[in-house]
Parts: structure tokens; sequence; C-alpha cells
């Protein structure tokens, strides 16, 4: 804050006149000026030194033109022009409530400047003190085991008001006492939805939701009256900011304030960025575990995870496989890891080991598609045996319910036969290339649907004719067309389970790829 006109007073020995010396006047120049009009070359807040040289004609006009611009004040220097101070100027003065000054003649106008000058300087060098200081306090806090919660709640206390974070969604996830987050949720909601036009705090500035370019401003000021809010994003802007602080005072952020307002913002980016590093080490470490489990390293296995502070699920225990986005979730919850080794071709599938009580109601957490193996120990062909079962039961899922929560266990599929452990692509391909002679038949007579009748029938005859309403000796004909167009012979067990495999997957994938595919 710049030097009160009194202290300015004190120091130079100045004599107030008229005015009187408002506590709140502040002095951000000295300006020296023998105009009628001195006006047109102030910006207000000045202390105007003036010995009167051309001072003539009606005063209260003067003194009214000053009063207007917002000079701090008006300072005379007697003993040059004047012997004394004008009483008209003197009554001016009064009636406005402009501060008069009388300068002794044994003081020089620059000494006023100079020390002006000199607490001006010493003031920003305090404020810079205190921005040192306070940047200090706030990196001791980074290094305390809450972290950024720990950096959150100093700043409240740096800027004398509150401090809250919030992840990429706007959802707060710390906020000091007396926090006000309502309005800040509700901006970013606007925005991360693209309903709302934040207003770019420097030029140049892009804007998210839709607006320019898509990238975030430095900051966004959400005041009202009695409050001052500031939102910054965190995780180096960009498209789509990682988490965001907001604070908030009853007074606007001076420069100060500002400067340990932006310290804040870099530790907290710091600490995120931090946190995801750690976080990605850890997660090798754990598929290292895995892959440690399944060669038969139980103990090494345990002890690297013991090294993290983590540790294995006690058998029975059951094997989840979800898409890698679940791998947040289920990480806090068990041990969760991605698949060991796996290259792009994967498809991003992580594995969980969970007791077999647990798994309802962890996988039920995922808020995704879980694949669940049948129970398993730590042996590693059981636990091999395991992870593809949950992966088989993954793939199993049908495309449409992805988004959902659902739990698909391998058990389940077992208890639907063989071609519940088949993947659909696969299940498709086998029937499109198994039936294509008879889907690309051009006889009238349906060879499809009279050989699914006749499997259905278990082979007899006048059970499937009387299905398809068809004479036993018409099915008896088309029977044999099947067995010639296939060069399969309809007796043969083997040969009726994989028709019958075929058939079953052309109706539960209804697609029209089986005659696609054989054109």
């Amino acid at each position: 804050m710049p030097p009160t006109l009194q202290t300015v007073v004190r120091r130079m020995g100045l004599r107030p006149l008229a005015g009187g010396l408002p506590p709140d006047t502040v002095v951000r120049w000295v300006a020296v000026s023998e105009l009628a009009d001195p006006t047109p070359y102030l910006e207000g807040d000045e202390l105007l030194l003036t010995t009167g040289l051309r001072m003539e004609g009606d005063l209260a006009e003067y003194v009214g033109r000053l009063v207007a611009r917002g000079v701090a004040g008006l300072g005379f220097g007697v003993g040059v022009s004047h012997a004394e101070v004008p009483p008209a100027l003197v009554e001016a003065a009064g009636r406005a409530g402009l501060p008069l000054l009388e300068v002794p003649r044994e003081t020089p106008f620059i000494a006023v400047g100079k020390a002006v000058s000199e607490l001006l300087a010493a003031e920003q060098y305090e404020e810079i003190t205190r921005a040192f200081a306070a940047q200090g306090r706030l990196t001791r806090a980074a290094l305390r085991p809450e972290g950024m919660h720990a950096v959150i709640d100093r700043l409240a206390k740096e800027i004398g008001g509150w401090a809250a974070l919030l992840d990429e969604t706007g959802v707060v996830l710390h906020a000091t006492r007396g926090a006000r987050t309502d309005g800040v949720t509700a901006e970013l909601g606007r925005l991360l939805t693209g309903h709302g036009r934040p207003s770019p705090a420097g030029p140049g500035e892009e804007r998210p939701g839709g607006g320019g370019k898509g990238r975030w401003p430095a900051s966004l000021a959400l005041s009202g009256p009695g409050e001052h809010i500031v939102v910054q994003p965190l995780g180096g802007g960009g498209a789509r900011p990682r988490g965001f602080f907001a604070v908030g005072a009853r007074e606007a952020f001076s420069p100060v304030t500002h400067t340990v307002i932006n310290a804040a913002g870099s530790l907290l980016t710091l600490a995120m960025e931090q946190g995801r590093t750690q976080a990605a080490a850890e997660r090798r470490v754990r598929s290292a575990a895995l892959d440690l489990l399944l060669s038969g390293a139980g103990q090494q296995a345990r002890d690297v995870l013991a090294a993290l502070g983590g540790r294995l699920p006690e058998p029975p225990l059951a094997v989840l496989a979800a898409r890698a986005d679940a791998l947040d979730v289920l990480e806090t919850r068990v041990f969760a890891a991605p698949e060991p080794h796996a290259g792009p071709e994967a498809g991003g599938v992580v594995f969980a080991l969970v007791p077999e009580a647990l798994v309802e109601e962890v996988a039920g957490e995922a808020d995704t598609v879980v694949g669940v193996s049948l129970p398993a120990t730590y042996d590693p062909a059981s636990l091999a045996t395991a992870i593809d079962q949950a992966r088989r039961a993954l793939d199993a899922a049908p495309p449409q319910e992805a988004a959902g929560g659902r739990v698909v266990r391998f058990g389940e599929l077992a208890g639907q036969g063989l071609l519940g452990l088949l993947d659909q692509p696969t299940a498709q391909a086998f029937a499109a290339a198994l039936l294509a002679p008879l889907t690309a038949y051009g006889s009238r007579a349906d060879l499809v649907e009279s050989l699914r009748a006749y499997l259905e029938s278990n082979g007899h005859w006048d059970a499937a004719a009387q299905r398809l309403g068809v004479h036993r000796h018409t099915l008896r004909y088309r029977m044999r067309r099947v067995g010639d167009l296939l060069g399969r012979d309809l007796d043969d067990p083997g040969v009726r389970a994989e028709l019958w495999l075929a058939l079953e997957a052309a109706r539960r994938y209804p697609v029209t790829s089986c005659a696609a595919d054989s054109s």
C-alpha cells in the first residue's frame, strides 16, 4: 500500500492548514506545477506542490479542479512568491475538503519527492518480502503429508479468506471453513458443458466451451458485492484442465496477493503432476508383481508390494477384468494392475484380485462392465486360468452394455454352453463361413431354417417336418441338398454339433454380415 498523506506530513514536517488529514488518503506520487490548471497532467492521488507563482483569480475554481481530479493534497511553498499561504486559498480548501499543507522555505520540493519515492520503494520491498515469505510457507505446506490439501489450507490464511480445491469436473475435493463454492461450481459446470464463456484474464487468452481455440484462460474472476473470487485451472491449462482451485475474500486482491495465489497454483500443479507420475510408477510395480505371481514367484511379489504399503488379498479370491478407465476406481479398493507385458493390441484391460466376498461390491463401484472369474488361488496355473476366464467374461458382454455397471461371471457363461465362451466376432465369422453354401443357395426352399428344425428335433423327420409345415419326404430332400452343399454327413454327431453352434451364433448375433460375407 502506498504511504499515507499523514506519514508524508510527519516525515517532512509539513504544517496542515485546511481540509484535515484523512487516514485513508494515500500518496502515489509527488507533482510540482505552477500552472493555473495542472489537472491535465495529473492522474490522481498525487501530492501537488506549488509556490503560487501564477495563482490568481478565483482560487475556489482552482481548488475545485484539484478535488475533481482526485489529488491527495496541495502543498504550498512559502517564502518564494508568497510570504504566507493566501487566506483565500485556505478558505477554498477548507470548504472543498482539500488537504492544504504549508511547505516551509527551508524544505525543498525535491526533498518531499525523494521522501515519497523512498516510502514507495520501502513499501514495494516490504510487499516483495511478504510475498517471498508467503511462498516459503506455501512450499513448506506442500511438503506435508496432506500435500495439496495443506497448500489450500495455508493459502486461505495467506489471503485472509477461503480457498478450495476442485477436480476436473468442478466437484469440490477440499475446502476451508467459510468457502463459498456454489457460484464456482455453477460457473465451471457451464464452462465444462460449453454453455458459458469465461472472460479471459489477459489479452490473447483463448476461451473454452467452444470459444476461440478451446484453451482455458489463466484465471477467471467471479467477483460480486462484498466477495472477490479468483478461479485458476491446474495442470498447465489446455483444452481440459486436470483440476481447479478457487480463492475468495471480502477485499479485492492486491498485487502481492495475486503473486501468492499464482505461487500456490504452481505448487498445486507440481503436486498434481508428481502424484500422476507416482501413480503411474506404482501401477507398473503392481503389473510386475502380477507377472511374478503368474511365474510362481509369490513371495517376491509380496515383498515388492510391501515396499509400497500394499498387500495381496487372502484366497479364495476372484479375478476381475475391466477396461483401463476403471483402474482409477479399482486400485483404491483392491490390488489392481494393467495386464503384464500388454501391448496396444491388448485393448487396455486391467485385472483386480478381489476376495470372493467383496466381488459384487467392488465390481459395482467400477461403474462399467466387469468380467469375473471362477474362484482361484495363487497357484500360477489357477491364477492364469482365472485371468483368462475374467477376460473372456468381459469380452462376452454385449457392446451396448459397455457403459453400464453389469457384472458378467464366467460361471454364467459356462452355463450358457460353448457359444457363451466365444467372443462375438469369432462366433459371427464361424457361422458365416460354415453356413455360406446354404445362405447362397438360390432355391426358394429355406435350407437354413429346415436344418435348424431338423437339428432341434434331434433328427426326427416327422417332428421336424411338422414344425416346418412340410411333408417328411420334402424335408428328406432338403437335408440331402444340405449335405451335398456342405459336403458333410448330417448323421455325424460332430457335424451336427458344429452346425447347431453356427445356427445359434447366427441367431444370437443377427447381422446381415453372414450373407454379405459369403457373397
